[in-house]
Parts: structure tokens; sequence; C-alpha cells
């Protein structure tokens, strides 16, 4: 019994060793940074082009409205459970929606730091371009916006759906376990002429998490000597890879619903010309280059013709 536990314990230790050498391994191929891929890009890109100029809308914030904090078991953690800069993914979203054909988004969110530069470029140009004959130069006007989108992200509802199977005999066991949260965004274009809410939209993003693992822990020899191993791996969705599915999701949304309700319209793709007439080729050279059947049909269109 004590060589099939030892050798039981092997085995784990074993494992033990390939989940480590799996993590190196992970660690080694992580490789260089690079551009994060758009998590609904083939969607996006899908949208059709506006009929018309690109809308000018701009964006003054996009925040977290939760407070909730990371989910943590037994500990009080202090880190917000979704990012609290949500609104670059928002700017992104509708530059890169329907192929960039869409929306011009001007900055509000660094309002302040934009003021503050053009009022740098003014005093410097009336001190040192004053002596100019036609004086100093004057800034180009900032571009306002029509539309305003407005939102945030409204919901984090932890612990959704958990679950897992398990299983222990003589101090071997092993377990899987799983856990899905839901994040919630909800957004709204605001028209800034007659302050009237036009569209609004909600969307939610699950959020998957999952562990599996096995263990011993046995005692030999009449409780004198103990075998203890453990391994185990786990696989958790990125928050902010949630975040801005559910973001771009509500942009591709936004488009269609505004369509839908007339507030713009799609270019038309459609062809409008007429159809070309597909005409046989001379019956001879069908007698002598194509099968017998096809050369049966072509002549029969072609006495029909």
């Amino acid at each position: 019994m004590n060589k099939i536990l030892i050798i039981i314990g092997l085995l784990l230790l074993t494992g033990c060793s390939g989940t480590m050498q799996k993590s190196l391994a992970i660690k080694e191929n992580a490789g260089s940074p690079r551009v994060q891929p758009a998590p609904l890009a083939d969607r996006m890109i899908a949208v059709p082009e506006l009929d018309g100029k690109k809308i000018t809308i701009a964006v003054y914030s996009f925040s977290d409205k939760t407070g909730q904090r990371k989910p943590a078991d037994n500990i009080a953690n202090l880190s917000s459970a979704v990012t609290q800069g949500s609104e670059v993914w928002v700017i992104k979203a509708l530059q890169e929606i329907g192929n960039k054909t869409w929306f011009e988004v001007v900055e509000r969110i660094g309002m302040d730091n934009l003021i503050k530069e053009r009022q740098l470029i003014r005093n410097t140009r009336q001190v040192y371009e004053k002596d100019l004959p036609n004086g100093p130069r004057a800034l180009k006007p900032m571009v306002f916006a029509g539309l305003i989108l407005e939102g945030g992200i409204i919901g984090y509802d932890s612990n959704v759906a958990v679950g897992g199977v398990g299983g222990r005999y003589l101090g071997i066991g092993a377990q899987t376990e799983y856990r899905v949260d839901t994040v919630t965004v909800v957004m709204r274009i605001v028209s800034v002429s007659t302050g009237k809410v036009l569209l609004s939209i909600a969307t939610e993003k699950t959020i998957a998490s999952s562990r599996s693992g096995a263990d011993v822990f046995k005692f030999l020899d009449m409780g004198t000597k103990l075998i203890e191993s453990e391994t185990g791996y786990s696989v958790n969705e990125p928050v902010n890879y949630a975040v801005r599915a559910a973001i771009e999701a509500c942009v591709v949304q936004l488009v269609y619903e505004g369509e839908k309700e007339g507030l713009w319209k799609f270019k038309d793709t459609t062809y409008h010309g007429s159809t070309p007439k597909e005409r046989p080729l001379p019956i001879k050279k069908h007698w002598k280059d194509g099968p017998r059947r096809d050369c049966t049909v072509m002549r029969e269109i072609y006495v029909g013709l």
C-alpha cells in the first residue's frame, strides 16, 4: 500500500513539474508588446458606411458607476473591479466603426489641457508676432459637436454562476471549479441643439473563470512520515477585454438603431445598372470543344435566339 501511495505521489510531483514547465513556457513565449486587436473587429468592419459626411460627436466621460471592488475571498480588496478609463475604448470604437467612415470625435475629456495649450500659443504669438504686418496669427476655431455620447459602466455582478466538481479518496483528490461574472454597459446619444435623448442602448458581457487541480495528502509509516503534493491550473478572462467588447457591441448597436429610427442612412452599395446579357458561344465551337450535353443545350438556346 505504501509503495502505491509513493508511486501516486511521484506521479503528482511529475504533474507539478509539468505545470511549472508550462507556466515558464507561457512566460517565455509572452513576446514583445503588441497592438491589442478589437474584440469585435469583424462586426465593426462589417457595419455599412455612412451615407454622407462624418458625424461630429463628443465624449465628455464614460465612468465606472458601479463602485464595485475586485471579488476576493476573506480579504478586503481596494482595487476597482473594472477599468477607470473606459472612455478610451469608447473613442476608439467610434473612430473604427464602419471602416472609419462614421464619426469624427472631438476632444472633451482633456478639455482643460487643450484650452491651456491654446491659451499658451495665443499668448506666445501676441508677444513674439506683434510686429508682423498683419499682427499675431489667429488660432483656428475649435470644432463643435452636434451629438454627445453619454453613459458608463453601470453594473458588475460577481458570482452570477458558481460551481464545480471534485472527489477525494484516501488523501488523494482532484477538483474543478468555475465562476461567471457579468459587466453591464449603457450608452445614450444626446442632441446638442435640442437636448433630446435620441438613442439609448444597454449591453452586457459575461466574464468566465475556471480552475482545475489535484492534490495528495497522506501520512505513512504509522503517521511518522507525510507526503503532500499539489498541482493546478486556472484561466481568467480579462475584465478589461470584456468591458471593451461590451462597449464595442453598444456602439455597433447604436449605429443600427439610429438607421432604424431614421437618424442617418447607410450608403447604398447595390448595383443599379443593367445586367449584361450572357451570349452563347458559336455552335460550331461548342461541338468542337465542349461536352455533347452542353453543346445540345447551347444549340437549343442558339436556335431559340
